[in-house]
C-alpha cells in the first residue's frame, strides 16, 4: 500500500519546529534495540526520529514517506487477517493522524519530566521510560481502534505489554500530559476515560467491579457496555491503588496508596487509608 495522504509534511515540519528541552540536533547513534515488533520500530521513528537513529528523517520528506509507506504495508498486513477486506482507508485515516499524535506525546513527555524527580532530560523519557513507551504505542492502537481494527489495535498494546509490564486497553480514552511512573502491573480497561495532566503509579487498576451476563449466552460476558471509571483532570493515583467501576474520579483529587475506590469522589478531594496494619515485631534469636 501506498500512502497518499499529506500528513509525513506536517510531520517533517515539526521535526524542524521542535525546541529545548526536547532534542534538536542531528538524530543520535545509538545501539539497534528490537522488541519484536517491526511496526513498533517504524512507529518510534517516525514519532521521535531524533532518539531512534533516523537523521534522514529531518531533512528529507522523501524519507518520512517513505517510512509511512512502509507503516501503511505493516499495518494493513496487520488488519486485513481480522476483516478480510481492504483496509487502506483504515490506515490512511490512522497514518493522517500522526502529527496530532506526536504534539500529544511530547505533552506526555512533558508531564513525565516534571512528574519524576529522576528525570533529567526528555530524550531519557523518550527512550528509557516503560511508561512513555506504552503510552505511545497506546495512542497509536486507540487511533486504529477508533477506525474499526481494534483487535489489530490489541495486538500492538498487548506488543507494549509483554515490554513494559503495563497493560493500556487501545479502548481507553487518555488526555493529554499522561504519566504512568515505573509502570509494572499498571491495567486500564477499555472503556476508561482519563483527562488532563493525569499521573498514576504501579500495581495500579482503572478496571471493572463486576460483569454483567449476556443475554440468552450461557457463561457469556456482555460485551460492549460501560465498566470502568472516568478519571478527571489533575488527579494523582498512588502506587497499589484500584478505582473499579462505571464511577467517576473528579478534578484536582489525589488518591493514596493501596486505596480501594468504587464510588464517586468528587472535586478537590484526596483519598487515603486511614488506619495502616499495625508492624510488629519479633527477635529471631
Amino acid at each position: 500500500m501506498k500512502y497518499t495522504g499529506d500528513a509525513h509534511l506536517a510531520l517533517l515540519d515539526s521535526y524542524r519546529e521542535d525546541a529545548d528541552p526536547f532534542p534538536t540536533g542531528r538524530a543520535m547513534d545509538f545501539p539497534r534495540r528490537d522488541h519484536g515488533r517491526e511496526e513498533v520500530e517504524v512507529i518510534k521513528r517516525l514519532l521521535f526520529p531524533r532518539c531512534w537513529n533516523a537523521d534522514p528523517l529531518l531533512r528529507d520528506e522523501s524519507a518520512v514517506l517513505e517510512q509511512f509507506d512502509e507503516l501503511a504495508g505493516l499495518f494493513s498486513s496487520g488488519i486485513r487477517p481480522y476483516s478480510g477486506e481492504d483496509p487502506s482507508e483504515t490506515v490512511a485515516a490512522v497514518l493522517d493522524r500522526f502529527p496530532e499524535i506526536r504534539r500529544t506525546l511530547k505533552l506526555d513527555a512533558e508531564a513525565a519530566y516534571r512528574g519524576d524527580p529522576a528525570a533529567r532530560t526528555y530524550l531519557e523519557v523518550i527512550r528509557s521510560y516503560p511508561g512513555f513507551h506504552a503510552i505511545t504505542i497506546q495512542r497509536i492502537a486507540h487511533a486504529l481502534y477508533g477506525e474499526g481494527a481494534a483487535a489489530y489495535a490489541r495486538e500492538l498494546t498487548e506488543s507494549a505489554k509483554s515490554v513494559t509490564g503495563i497493560d493500556i486497553h487501545p479502548g481507553a480514552d487518555i488526555g493529554d500530559h499522561f504519566f504512568v511512573d515505573h509502570g509494572t502491573g499498571v491495567v486500564i480497561g477499555e472503556t476508561t476515560t482519563v483527562g488532563e495532566w493525569v499521573r498514576i503509579y504501579q500495581d495500579v487498576t482503572l478496571g471493572a467491579l463486576h460483569f454483567e451476563e449476556a443475554e440468552n449466552e450461557e457463561n457469556t460476558l456482555k460485551k460492549g457496555y460501560k465498566r470502568h471509571p472516568d478519571i478527571g483532570d489533575h488527579v494523582v493515583i498512588g502506587a497499589g491503588t484500584k478505582v473499579l467501576g462505571p464511577i467517576s474520579i473528579g478534578n484536582h483529587v489525589s488518591i493514596g496508596a493501596n486505596s480501594w475506590v468504587t464510588e464517586d469522589i468528587p472535586d478537590h478531594t484526596s483519598v487515603f487509608v486511614s488506619e495502616h496494619p499495625d508492624q510488629e515485631r519479633k527477635s529471631t534469636d
